[in-house]
């Protein structure tokens, strides 16, 4: 397991803590940052909703919300929320598994933490090609595994 990883689930729902911790050990080695702390949070769409009206000014969920706390981009400090309801929905909708979305959440979540952005057009096309080269990298580790137990 990984030093100031902390990984909660809203909804009762088990993780596999484990396989997490190792895409996100990879991540780390990958993309060359430490962890000072990290919370990886596992949520409703009903918090979702509530998150993004008190940050974001949004009455809607979305997958994820990341908020860095840190002006560092080497040494990561802030929370990721996954939206596991809308995760699964993106997942039916992209013709993808639930697994292979939370993947690339997860991946998402860490590219914003390290100063990566999705607003411009060609910042999102950048983003989209560091997802898809990290979600192909690691997607051998989730046959025959799940995020969740």
């Amino acid at each position: 397991m990984i030093r100031n990883l902390n990984i909660y689930s809203e909804n009762r729902i088990k993780y596999n803590k484990s396989l997490i911790s190792e895409i996100i050990k990879r991540l780390k080695n990958d993309l060359k940052f430490k962890i000072e702390s990290i919370e990886l949070n596992f949520i409703s769409s009903d918090k979702m909703v509530e998150i993004n009206k008190k940050y974001l000014d949004h009455n809607f969920p979305t997958d994820i919300i990341t908020f860095n706390y840190s002006d560092k981009n080497d040494s990561l400090d802030g929370e990721i929320f996954i939206c596991r309801d809308v995760a699964k929905e993106n997942a039916s909708s992209f013709g993808c598994s639930t697994d292979d979305e939370i993947l690339r959440l997860i991946i998402h979540g860490f590219l914003h933490l390290l100063g990566y952005n999705d607003i411009l057009d060609n910042e999102k096309r950048e983003m989209k090609l560091k997802e898809d080269t990290y979600v192909n990298k690691y997607k051998g580790l989730l046959p025959g595994n799940s995020f969740t137990l």
